[in-house]
């Protein structure tokens, strides 16, 4: 019995300090069976409480009465699957008559509290079926990415969402993306993880840094084009319109439509051309946008008038020719000047680190999820890299991106460096970089000294 008594104090103390130091370790050999079996003893309990319950049929009622025996109880969804994962549970549930995605999705709160787990979303499968996602522990307080991702072309991983799923960033679904935050929100970890996950795939990188290319001009080696001030954006936003219209005309030549040719094979942007055909995907990363919308003389004015509309059109017509917009900045509102809420509305995909103000936030989300606003503002200031993101369909999300440094950033574009194609409408922004060195640079900021 002392013997039992000491193992148990040793388990207790075991799970213990793992939750509070390790709590992902926690949860896979603790928590996930002590949820299961909350989730699996409390549920009609739970649902009772929380309203997600109806009463029973007529048929039920009518049966009980001939029969003779008590009035049924009210039925629960019924669960048609609970599946434990890495970061909480996956409780899938079949609704009953009457019943509504819509009330699942009001009560995640109670649900919460009911169930002892840290967060609870739900979200609508098909008609009927509702999938909860449990989270254990805060998955965002220490952000770990799974070591196996769904990897695919012009889709990258980029940062995990407050339900432990994997937040992608999928250029062929949502070609053009805004990413808003104030200083040190994490905006720059954001756009390195963007750099480190596109750098290994095959694509055309073109920055545009008018931070003098503090951010972007470490990681040259995967540019094929770089600008440090607003005179090369002009130029360089011009030679990519450019090189879009000579890609449509490559669109154009190869489409032959005839009565033969069958509608799958009749092109209308690049991914329907074959693959020796096929021009190089481009995306397009501009650092604080309002470096390129501020002016102060008649020329910069007029300067910032060709930049806006190149990137307008960029927008508008880029996705068929495989040209993708990264719009990076602090605030992208209208006082910044005629033609940015046009640009803004190509902009689909939303993503908000911590904003200073209201207004911020609403730049953001105030035309496509409002919802989102307020949980934009209430991002706390000792939590930089987290975020909120969300489309046009009026689904947000919480996501946070691996802290991933400046260095590591720069030996994964080095690493690959070999990947950044030659694009000849583009050649004179190509950035002039040293030759690589023959030894591996080392993680740490300042390099050891050397006898």
């Amino acid at each position: 019995m002392t013997a039992f008594m000491v193992v148990l104090v040793l388990v207790v103390a075991a799970a213990g300090l793992l939750r509070w130091r390790r709590p992902a370790w926690y949860w896979l050999t603790f928590g996930v069976t002590l949820a299961a079996l909350r989730v699996a003893f409390r549920y009609t309990s739970v649902m009772d409480a929380c309203g997600l319950t109806v009463p029973p049929s007529r048929w039920r009622l009518a049966l009980a009465r001939v029969a003779n025996r008590p009035v049924p109880n009210s039925r629960v969804p019924r669960i048609l699957r609970l599946r434990p994962t890495r970061t909480g549970l996956v409780l899938r549930l079949k609704l009953r008559a009457g019943q509504d995605a819509f009330d699942v999705s009001a009560a995640t709160d109670r649900l919460r509290h009911s169930f002892g787990l840290y967060g609870v979303t739900s979200r609508e499968l098909r008609s009927g079926v509702v999938e909860l996602r449990m989270t254990g522990y805060d998955v965002l307080k220490r952000v770990q990415m799974p070591a196996k991702v769904d990897r695919a072309p012009m889709r990258i991983p980029v940062a995990l969402r407050e339900d432990g799923a994997i937040h992608y960033r999928d250029y062929r679904t949502v070609p053009h993306g805004l990413t808003l935050g104030a200083t040190e929100s994490g905006k720059s970890v954001y756009q390195r993880n963007l750099v480190a996950g596109l750098a290994a795939q095959d694509v055309a990188l073109v920055g545009v840094d008018c931070k003098q290319g503090v951010e972007l001009f470490p990681l040259a080696r995967r540019f094929s084009a770089l600008a440090d001030n607003p005179d090369t954006a002009l130029e360089l936003l011009e030679a990519l319109v450019s090189h879009m219209e000579d890609v449509y005309q490559l669109i154009r030549a190869q489409q032959r439509i005839s009565v033969n040719v069958p509608d799958a094979e009749i092109a209308a942007d690049i991914w329907d051309l074959p693959a020796d055909m096929r021009p190089v995907p481009v995306v397009v990363l501009v650092d604080e946008v309002a470096e390129l919308a501020l002016f102060a003389t008649k020329d910069e004015e007029k300067r910032r008038d060709r930049i806006i509309t190149a990137l307008v059109r960029l927008a508008q017509l880029g996705r068929a020719s495989g040209i993708y917009l990264e719009i990076c900045g602090q605030r992208f509102g209208s006082e910044l000047g005629k033609g940015i809420t046009m640009l803004r509305a190509q902009l689909t995909g939303r993503t908000a680190h911590r904003v200073n103000d209201e207004s911020s936030a609403n730049m953001a989300f105030g035309d496509i999820a409002p919802d989102a606003v307020l949980a934009a503002i209430q991002i706390p200031t000792e939590t930089p890299g987290i975020a909120v993101t969300g489309d046009s369909s009026g689904g947000w999300a919480r996501i946070r991106a691996p802290h991933t440094s400046l260095r590591q950033a720069v030996n994964i574009c080095n690493r690959h460096a070999d990947r950044t194609p030659d694009l000849p409408a583009l050649a004179a922004f190509r950035p002039a970089v040293t030759p690589l060195p023959s030894v591996r640079v080392p993680l740490s900021k300042t390099a050891p000294a050397t006898a």
